[in-house]
């Protein structure tokens, strides 16, 4: 009779006070990790750029920038390198050459002129994995690149958006920096303005998020019940008005669920971009997102409210065009259900969008020569060009004076 092998037993229970200690060992973990992924400090520092990248930002020649260099006053020199052909400039002075020798539109607000109508762009999706947050910092990242002032504000409790502005959500911010705040006392001094903290990124300012931003979901409901006619879905609309006229852009990133946040905020955007991976499980999320985003707009109707957004545009993001890839069928499907919602352009899967992502980075984020600029070129130039058209759409709407 063969010998038979017994497997020592294992208890596999774990009671509630076992949650509890791998929660806490878990933490402990995590916390470590971060050091190492951010470290060391300053843990995040904004790219530099070239001549040659500041020339293209301009939509001018190497020729006509080191013209300019020499010929007017107030634009910023950078710092030579090797012979002096060549200067490295930060990202500010990048930005200052964009605002003032580009032939981009430049807003109302940097020329002065605006009154409140900077535009409220929330990213969305139910599917965790869609590139939601990453692709939130990429267009507030490439909207400065145009020389806009951004605004994030990051409303889902993992906190991710706040630690891609180089944050430690759990360390560095507390339930009183995020919009709970407001949500307790919509008539706060000073409103959501007193929550706002500055980035790395020059142009870029954030509202971080921390996980306590659950009690959110408890405390709405809660003033529904004491009042129930209780406008529940218009905290944030009301809120984001007084941020207005100090962003041209506030783009706004939500826990992927319908939670009392994300309904606030999609009745505060102006727009709404949904990044969506071409695989079947995202797709259906997507159709499911829809359907209870009915539900939740025939309620509003219900009680008296109405909303028209400027557009709702979906992106194809993380596309892996390889042999065995589904996403040729899916797009077929996408390109039946949105139609004029889906955008041109799409953005390839890549192994430097992964890796950036394990370093607490964006494409955005990489100076020249930090990776190989092909690879990074690939996912990059396809958000600079939707960033363009995003924001040729508002440009017509700022020239119109709307």
């Amino acid at each position: 009779m063969p010998n038979t092998i017994e497997f020592p037993t294992i208890d596999r229970r774990v009671d509630l006070h076992g949650v509890m200690q791998f929660a806490n060992d878990s933490s402990v973990l995590a916390e470590e990790l971060r050091t190492l992924m951010l470290a060391p400090r300053p843990r995040k520092a904004a790219p530099t750029f070239t001549s040659a990248q500041v020339a293209e930002l301009c939509g001018i020649d190497r020729i006509r920038l080191n013209n300019l260099l020499s010929t007017r006053e107030g634009l910023p020199q950078g710092i030579a390198q090797g012979s002096g052909r060549s200067r490295v400039f930060t990202l500010e002075e990048a930005r200052i050459w964009v605002q003032q020798v580009s032939d981009i539109y430049q807003t109302p607000l940097h020329t002065g002129a605006r009154d409140g109508d900077g535009k409220v762009v929330l990213v969305a999706n139910f599917k965790g994995g869609s590139t939601k947050t990453t692709t939130a910092m990429c267009l507030a990242q490439s909207l400065t690149l145009r020389g806009r002032k951004v605004l994030l504000i990051d409303l889902d409790p993992q906190a991710s958006l706040t630690e891609l502005c180089g944050m430690y959500a759990e360390k560095e911010v507390t339930e009183d920096d995020t919009v709970l705040p407001f949500i307790y006392d919509p008539q706060m001094d000073g409103g959501l303005m007193t929550l706002v903290r500055p980035t790395y990124w020059d142009g870029l300012d954030v509202i971080p998020a921390h996980p306590t931003l659950f009690s959110a979901e408890f405390h709405i409901p809660g003033t529904v019940i004491k009042n129930p006619s209780f406008k529940f879905w218009a905290l944030l609309r009301e809120g984001v008005e007084s941020l207005r006229k100090h962003y041209d852009y506030i783009l706004m990133d939500t826990a992927p669920s319908l939670s009392y946040l994300t309904i606030n905020a999609l009745m505060a955007a102006d727009a709404i971009v949904m990044p969506l991976v071409p695989e079947s499980l995202d797709f259906t999320s997507a159709v499911a997102f829809w359907g209870l985003f009915s539900d939740l707009a025939n309620t509003i109707i219900e009680r008296g409210d109405e909303k028209t957004y400027d557009f709702i545009s979906v992106l194809l993001s993380k596309v892996d065009n390889g042999k065995t890839s589904s996403a040729p069928v899916v797009r077929s499907w996408v390109r039946s259900m949105y139609k004029d919602w889906l955008s041109a352009l799409e953005v390839p899967a890549s192994s430097a969008m992964s890796n950036g992502a394990l370093a607490m980075q964006t494409v955005f984020d990489i100076s020249k020569g930090d990776l190989a600029e092909k690879t990074v070129s690939r996912v990059r130039q396809p958000l600079i060009d939707y960033v363009q058209w995003l924001d040729d759409h508002y440009v017509e709407l700022w020239r119109a004076g709307k």
